[in-house]
């Protein structure tokens, strides 16, 4: 086989300030450099900057456009440099895309959680990820929800899917109690404490998250409740929930994090609780895990799928949210969920990711051995 230049939108590849999708696009990327194969990779970048990972084997191209990069700027390029296929580790192609494409599809919480979305925003992931799955050679899907949503909604060939979950990075471990006491002392966090990890917008349900925290507060005159992540789009009701709350006080947002302080974070919390309305995987509940912590995880979306031992809970009533935390800090639970928690996260790798997204790439581009891809499934519904 002939040596093929694969092109990669690499424009979601930044060194910090990093989201679910941004840690995938980084992380993929960084892994399938260095997998060996009859390939050279070109990267393309709407701006300038460092790499966080090693790029020896990619050529860079970096072209800045103002507006509509993908649209406008990445299609003439790839008319004018065309390269045998390109990967979008994201659901939006150009609108003429010249070279055939596979790319990735997080999820379509837009479709369930309408309201969790402005409109603009709405319509923009709704005829985007249809025209790019219609266009697309494969189409990769996180997880196996998100690969039903893509049969019930778009109707995607099947033999066009395949279902590859995320990894989980390295540093995800328990960390020491003098590095998580650093840490603590780093973000005042003097008390025991529950973890959220996760943009503030409407779908993570951190409303009902204040609630079921306020039943648990009544009776916990120590416990605090911590909010990681930046601020997103309809984030005022959570603003309000937090502000008019009579524990407050207790309440911490602390934005976006370093990177290198999540696994310290995640390690010293009592429990880490993610009761989303809807993902498309739920990355933080495989750190989480990793860490050593129980977690408690909505039964919604794909989390029922990927959330392993985690308990799960009725995310729209958080009476239950506080039942299924307060049984996860019982001191039996605790040790048993740890356990079972860092087994199952450990089956989670970016290598593996990497592996199966190649074998996805390479059928795309008609390679005679690569006829049959086995994905990576996820655990199925339990």
């Amino acid at each position: 086989m002939t040596e093929s230049i694969i092109g990669i939108d690499a424009s979601r590849v930044r060194a910090e300030g990093i989201t679910g999708t941004e840690r995938y696009a980084s992380r993929v990327i960084e892994h399938l450099l260095r997998r060996p194969g009859p390939y050279r990779f070109r990267l393309y970048r709407n701006t300038r900057g460092e790499f966080p990972f090693p790029i020896d084997r990619a050529e860079i191209r970096v072209i800045p456009f103002p507006r509509l990069w993908t649209h406008v700027r990445l299609a003439f390029e790839l008319v004018r440099r065309p390269v045998a296929l390109l990967f979008v580790p994201a659901h939006i192609l150009p609108l003429w895309c010249p070279v055939p494409a596979v790319i990735t599809v997080h999820d379509l919480g837009y479709r369930y959680e309408p309201q969790a979305h402005p409109l603009r925003q709405r319509l923009y992931l709704e005829l985007g990820t249809w025209w790019s799955v219609r266009r697309a050679r494969r189409v990769i899907a996180i997880s196996r929800a998100t690969a039903n949503d893509l049969l019930r909604f778009y109707r995607a060939a099947p033999e066009r899917i395949a279902v590859i979950p995320h990894g989980v990075d390295l540093q995800f471990f328990p960390r020491s109690p003098q590095e998580c006491a650093a840490v603590r002392h780093r973000y005042g966090l003097q008390r025991p404490y529950l973890l959220h990890v996760g943009t503030l917008q409407p779908r993570k349900n951190l409303v009902r998250l204040v609630q079921a925290f306020e039943l648990l507060a009544r009776h916990d005159s120590e416990l605090e409740l911590v909010l990681v992540g930046k601020r997103g789009w309809l984030a005022e009701p959570i603003e309000r929930a937090i502000t008019e709350s009579p524990f407050h006080g207790r309440i911490r947002w602390l934005g976006h994090v370093d990177d290198r302080d999540l696994p310290a974070l995640y390690s010293a919390a009592e429990v880490f609780v993610f009761p989303s309305l809807y993902e498309g995987f739920g990355l933080p509940v495989l750190e989480a895990m990793a860490c050593g912590i129980p977690v408690v995880a909505s039964q919604r979306g794909a989390l029922k799928e990927i959330a392993g031992p985690a308990l799960v809970c009725d995310p729209l009533d958080p009476g239950n949210i506080a039942e299924a935390i307060a049984a996860a800090r019982q001191p039996h639970q605790k040790i048993a969920l740890s356990e079972s928690g860092r087994a199952y996260a450990a089956q989670f790798s970016w290598e593996r990711t990497a592996e199966k997204t190649l074998a996805v790439l390479t059928a795309a581009l008609g390679a005679p051995d690569a006829s049959t891809i086995s994905t990576y499934p996820c655990h199925k519904d339990r």
